[in-house]
């Protein structure tokens, strides 16, 4: 799989709420249980700060981030949307996820994610 044919997957294949409506929204916690068992419980595996509400949250996270690792610890951040490349997204220690991880993960769980069907932010 290129990098380009994983980023075709995860924009065609899984259910986006930008593409399909409300049939991508899935009210309970089942699908990220679901993968959540299937990868080994990543979740309990480092601490970690959830941002959320309406406006701010990039800002928020990316100030979070900096400080921590500023302050010495190893940090991993989520944003989305990205700007200009996928990669953009994922970032430890402020750099990108390199592309070829982003591939060889998702090749790794293409046959979970087409079993829980998660959805998909764009």
């Amino acid at each position: 799989m290129t990098y380009q044919d994983c980023l075709d997957y995860l924009y065609q294949q899984l259910p986006m709420y930008q593409r399909i409506g409300n049939a991508a929204f899935k009210k309970s916690l089942d699908n990220i249980v679901a993968l959540c068992e299937a990868m080994g419980q990543p979740q309990h595996q480092f601490k970690s700060i959830h941002v959320a509400g309406t406006n701010g949250k990039g800002s928020s996270s990316h100030m979070l981030a900096a400080v921590l690792q500023e302050s010495g610890y190893k940090t991993g951040l989520y944003t989305s949307p990205h700007l200009k490349s996928f990669t953009e997204r994922v970032r430890i220690n402020g750099q990108e996820l390199p592309q070829d991880y982003l591939v060889q993960f998702v090749e790794q769980y293409k046959p979970l994610f087409e079993r829980v069907k998660p959805s998909f932010l764009k």
